[in-house]
């Protein structure tokens, strides 16, 4: 029979970090490497918004969940807390590598910095890093993703079906990753249909990384979109997201949600018919495979990137109502083969 564990949730409070940190025999970060469970033991810290997302984190939860099941691993998770800083997330991955997880997974690009200081102190762990290759080192893996090719099929799918001809993109947090979705978007709108006006808005700027988190300022910013005469919204912006998604539906409008299919996510069930697709990133996939690797005694390091050509983007075709639009469901294969034949190149900035 196969074993299941079940997955065990590290400590947020810095405090206890500490602690869990110290807990270890009293062994020093080049001693401690993690590397006596290889394989055994695999653990994620989650981004802004933390697990229940319904979206990006809760991707990333379905690799662990696949791996702990597929390839009989103990799979460990971390939250973050409200308004931390990369001392909180250097104390997290210390934690996490210190107990012999191998390998930790920093799930978004805030924990670049984090990942940067600690990885170096466990030579013999493989870190993950997903959505960001600006840190890098013999035992990092830069899990990345080709987000604007996805959200152009999400342009053409909007601009196939809005009747209004207006639609609108809504970013979490105005950064450079946010805004390869904006870009891929808009192109994809504008190559397919002329003079359809995007309302582009972000909830937050940096350093206030608090636009992936509020789902009541997502949904205002789209009820203001709405107001406003958009009959589609595309919100990139994590678990205010949701919000979004239930101005969207309950407006009877069209949602395109991300980076999970949303269409099938439990929380959003109520909106479901609604999220006419979405723009999906293989997060899970990438975890998987990053966990595998390392069982395998091959660890990834360095680029690994994922695109339409490998469905690590895609666009989900799980509500039936958008099946049966077969003109547009024509529109997206070709501009997918157009992308993929290098006939069309999708900006990564607007």
């Amino acid at each position: 029979m196969r074993r299941i564990t079940r997955i065990a949730t590290v400590g947020i409070a810095s405090a206890a970090l500490a602690l869990s940190a110290t807990a270890c025999g009293g062994k020093s970060s080049s001693e401690q490497s993690g590397s006596d469970d290889k394989g055994g033991k695999a653990a994620i810290a989650y981004d802004i918004g933390g697990r229940g997302d319904q979206s990006f984190n809760d991707a990333a939860f379905a690799g662990l969940e696949k791996a702990e099941k597929e390839l009989d691993i103990e799979g460990n998770d971390a939250e973050p807390s409200e308004g931390e800083g990369d001392p909180d997330k250097i104390q997290r991955l210390t934690a996490l590598a210190r107990a012999g997880n191998n390998p930790v997974i920093g799930v978004g690009f805030a924990y670049a910095p984090a990942i940067a200081e600690v990885a170096p102190k466990f030579p013999k762990t493989t870190f993950g890093l997903i959505d960001d290759t600006s840190k890098t080192g013999p035992n990092i893996a830069n899990l990345v993703f080709n987000e604007e090719q996805g959200s152009y099929l999400a342009g053409v799918a909007a601009a196939k079906v809005t009747k209004t001809n207006t639609v609108g993109f809504i970013g979490g947090v105005e950064t450079p990753l946010i805004k390869k979705f904006e870009a891929g978007f808009v192109q994809g709108v504008k190559d397919t249909k002329k003079g359809v006006n995007v309302k582009v808005q972000y909830l937050t700027q940096p350093p206030d990384f608090g636009g992936f988190s509020k789902p009541d300022l997502g949904k205002a910013v789209a009820q203001g979109q709405l107001d406003a005469g958009a009959d589609v919204i595309y919100a990139a912006a994590g678990l205010a997201g949701s919000g979004s998604i239930e101005a969207t539906a309950k407006a009877g409008k069209w949602a395109i949600g991300v980076d999970s299919d949303q269409y099938n996510q439990k929380g959003l069930a109520a909106y479901k018919d609604q999220i006419l697709t979405s723009v999906t990133k293989n997060v899970s996939g990438a975890v998987f495979n990053l966990i595998k690797s390392v069982q395998d005694g091959k660890p990834q390091t360095g680029e690994v990137r994922y695109g339409l050509e490998d469905e690590g983007v895609a666009l989900s075709r799980s509500n039936p109502a958008f099946t049966k639009m077969t003109d547009v469901i024509a529109a997206v294969d070709k501009a997918k083969a157009d992308i993929a034949a290098g006939k069309i190149k999708v900006k990564t900035a607007p």
